[in-house]
C-alpha cells in the first residue's frame, strides 16, 4: 500500500482557476481546429471538403497559432479582460 500520496484537493486553487483563465483562449481555439479538423474528415465521405471547409479550416489553424503566440508572449487577454 503506498502511503507517500499527496492529500488530493476537492476544488482547484484560485491560481488553477487563474491559470485557466489565461489559457483558455487557446483552449478555445484549439477546440475550433477540431472541430474544424472532424469537419473535414466527415466531408471526405459526402463528395470531398468545399471551399468553405478548407477556408474555416486555414483560419481555425491561424487562430491557434495566433492564440500560442500570444500565450507564450504573455498578452494573451481571457475570455472577461478587456483587449
Amino acid at each position: 500500500m503506498r502511503t507517500h500520496l499527496a492529500p488530493v484537493t476537492a476544488e482547484p486553487t484560485v491560481a488553477d482557476l487563474a491559470a485557466i483563465d489565461a489559457e483558455w483562449p487557446l483552449v478555445a481555439a484549439e477546440l475550433d481546429l477540431l472541430d474544424a479538423e472532424i469537419t473535414m474528415f466527415y466531408a471526405e465521405d459526402h463528395g470531398g471538403p468545399t471551399v468553405l471547409d478548407w477556408r474555416r479550416l486555414r483560419r481555425a489553424e491561424a487562430r491557434v497559432t495566433r492564440a500560442v503566440a500570444e500565450l507564450a508572449a504573455g498578452t494573451l487577454a481571457g475570455p472577461h479582460r478587456a483587449a
